[in-house]
């Protein structure tokens, strides 16, 4: 191996890259579980890009402009963890001992909050590369939006590893080609092209030309470079740094477990430790003579990346107060926003808003009411970022100032196409980079599509908003298809993920209100495609509507005889049912539940006295059942689907499916005078 003429010290880049190889070796060894092969094949990758091109400083990983470094093949998680710990992140020695152990810094893949310097969570394949887009396309907008033609505030890059995996992953189309359209040209990736998955050599099933799948998405490819030549990832780098208006796809030739004389090559160093053995061989190969987790002195100060990093951002900083100089609103707009702060007087003006909102008595389907929604809060909010998968004249999540983002042109609309998956786990990029309040929108029954990057928004409690129309059988004609049924319960069951079914104008323009304000988690927010009426309700229906379920119209005492629980379309239903009741001499409360997990989180005394002890209880929405039992308990009743629709008008399909006043007051009488012993 040639050192590279540019290194800064008597050592040479494998002395440096066999660090990373041996960390991830003893971590993976103690720990008795892990993946070391990966790590050992791209740790020459890597040993180039951080010490040489990485922009970051270690003792401060939130700089707003710093590059953003994903590991998008996250059970290679020892490599990262490695390259931290050794760059002089706050990630000591005893913490990588501590490898995939309870409540380590350390966790089995990168975990975003939990480990410093990592910059998001990264496990099912081929999402960190979808996070990685939006990271890139938040730089790109920023810049567009922040930078002056002698001030360059936001300039930084996105870098990505990725491996067969991630590519085989059908994500990785969806969000790749999108960038390729929209010429991202500060995001570069590194391909593992190592051959190999946990079930052996990928020529089984895995046999696409990669290079030329990117090179048709647009994107600059850099093929057949050797993985273990400095050299060679040096050009690489740097022909990736050369303007091309295009993101760049680095195909790295690496040997998986490189450096173990009997397992690399396999997919025997995939997914488990070496062995103590094999462990002593790759020692013996490698020229390592230390002992586990020992890491020389000098090793240590070539790698240490503090005091460069420091520089770096103290130069960044002083040409920001230059500009902040020069420019001072924008530069405080900056600042707020990077933070995650809503404007200083954004309480005022939404509460001006909700006050015109509170008089309104139309009837309007709730994704329209969503658009209104998004009309008022994109005025108070720059950082609104919306965007839609293909639906945008259905889901309505455009706005009369929305500009559609493009290859050349800023905006703050994006047109994702067909793609429900790589659209959320964008959006979940744009919240993790920061400077951007992010949603979009698709039809509710594609949430499967997108279900495992919703997921990782709750996991990762990011200020993601999803926007879901035609959230229930209401939507007609379409049929079973596209009818969502478990959907809105399968939502609720996602830990983190607050979600709102609302059922008039006002529901929704306090829904919208709690997703932008919400710092620590997502939402989903059920829209529907039909018109539905001004609901009337008893005192501050605002204030009560954001504990996510409040007594919309109660007993005439305030003592009744059975509570009728309802979302969305359904609220209406029940009122009429109530009417009826009354009309039977039961005295019935209807409570709106637009989102149960707000709910859940309100303190018992107020849960009570929403839904008081000893009185029956039934809840009433077009969806699954399941977990409504908790809220009417055994002695209750639900009146839900837990079947699939047809295809009819909506006019039709709620008496069919048996969601009618009449059958709810039925339900109702029978359950009141079961318990008072009557026939």
């Amino acid at each position: 191996m040639t050192a590279m003429p540019q290194m800064k010290s008597a050592l040479d880049n494998r002395t440096l890259a066999n660090a990373l190889r041996m960390l991830a070796i003893d971590a993976v060894e103690q720990a008795k579980s892990g993946h070391p092969g990966a790590p050992m094949g791209l740790a020459d990758t890597a040993e180039v890009l951080w010490n040489r091109y990485l922009k970051h400083n270690p003792a401060d990983p939130r700089w707003p402009d710093r590059d953003r470094f994903i590991l998008s093949n996250g059970h290679s998680s020892m490599l990262l963890y490695a390259l931290l710990h050794l760059s002089g992140y706050d990630l000591p020695l005893d913490e990588l001992k501590r490898f995939r152990q309870l409540h380590s810094k350390t966790p089995g893949h990168p975990e975003v909050g939990v480990t410093p310097g990592v910059e998001t969570t990264t496990g099912p394949l081929g999402q960190g590369l979808a996070n990685a887009v939006g990271m890139a396309l938040a730089e790109k907008l920023l810049a567009e939006e922040f930078n002056r033609p002698t001030h360059t505030i936001v300039n930084h890059r996105t870098f990505v590893f990725v491996g067969d995996g991630c590519l085989m992953e059908g994500i990785s189309h969806e969000v790749c080609s999108l960038a390729g359209t929209l010429g991202l040209e500060k995001l570069v990736a590194f391909y593992d092209d190592n051959g190999i998955s946990i079930d052996g050599h990928v020529r089984g099933w895995f046999t696409d030309d990669t290079p030329s799948r990117f090179e048709a998405y647009g994107w600059r490819v850099i093929r057949d470079v050797d993985g273990h030549d400095p050299a060679a990832i040096e050009s690489a780098i740097r022909t990736a740094f050369k303007t091309c208006g295009k993101p760049t796809l680095v195909c790295c030739k690496t040997v998986i477990g490189w450096g173990a004389p009997n397992k690399a090559g396999s997919h025997d160093v995939h997914g488990a430790p070496l062995g103590a053995e094999e462990v002593a061989a790759t020692r013996q190969a490698l020229g390592w003579a230390y002992a586990p987790f020992e890491i020389p002195a000098q090793i240590r100060e070539e790698w240490d990346a503090r005091r460069k990093g420091e520089r770096m951002q103290r130069k960044w900083e002083q040409r920001f107060e230059v500009y902040a100089g020069e420019y001072p609103v924008p530069a405080a707009e900056f600042r707020r926003r990077m933070a995650g702060d809503l404007p200083a007087d954004f309480d005022v003006q939404a509460n001006a808003w909700m006050t015109g909102v509170v008089r309104a008595t139309e009837a309007i389907a709730t994704r329209k009411a969503s658009q209104l929604a998004i009309e008022a809060l994109a005025s108070m909010l720059p950082e609104l970022l919306g965007g839609s998968a293909d639906l945008t004249g259905s889901n309505l999540t455009n706005w009369k100032a929305s500009r559609t983002v493009g290859r050349n042109e800023g905006g703050n609309y994006v047109h994702y196409g067909v793609r429900e998956f790589g659209m959320t786990a964008i959006i979940n990029g744009l919240a993790l980079h920061g400077g951007y309040i992010p949603f979009g929108g698709t039809f509710l029954v594609f949430s499967d599509y997108a279900r495992n990057g919703l997921r990782m928004a709750a996991l990762m409690r990011l200020r993601s908003i999803f926007v879901f129309t035609h959230d229930s059988i209401g939507l007609g004609e379409d049929g079973p298809t596209h009818q969502p049924v478990e959907h809105a319960m399968s939502l609720r069951l996602i830990p983190n993920m607050d979600v709102w079914r609302p059922c008039d104008l006002l529901e929704t323009a306090v829904s919208w209100r709690a997703a932008v304000e919400r710092r620590d988690g997502p939402t989903s927010l059920l829209l529907s495609r039909q018109n539905l009426p001004a609901q009337r309700g008893d005192g501050d229906r605002a204030g009560l509507t954001a504990r996510g379920g409040y007594v919309l119209v109660d007993a005439p005492t305030g003592e009744p005889d059975l509570v009728l629980i309802a979302t969305g379309s359904e609220v209406t239903l029940a009122i009429k049912a109530k009417e009826i009741l009354s009309g039977q001499g039961v005295s019935v409360r209807v409570v709106s539940m637009p989102s149960t997990t707000v709910f859940d989180r309100q303190d018992l005394a107020y849960r009570r006295s929403v839904l008081p002890d000893g009185v029956k209880r039934i809840a009433i929405e077009a969806g699954a059942t399941a977990l409504w039992w908790k809220y009417v308990g055994l002695d209750g009743a639900v009146i839900g689907m837990d079947g699939f629709g047809e295809s009819a008008p909506a006019s039709a399909l709620f008496p069919h499916f048996g969601f009618t006043a009449e059958r709810i007051a039925e339900t109702a009488r029978l359950l009141v005078h079961s318990a008072h012993g009557l026939s």
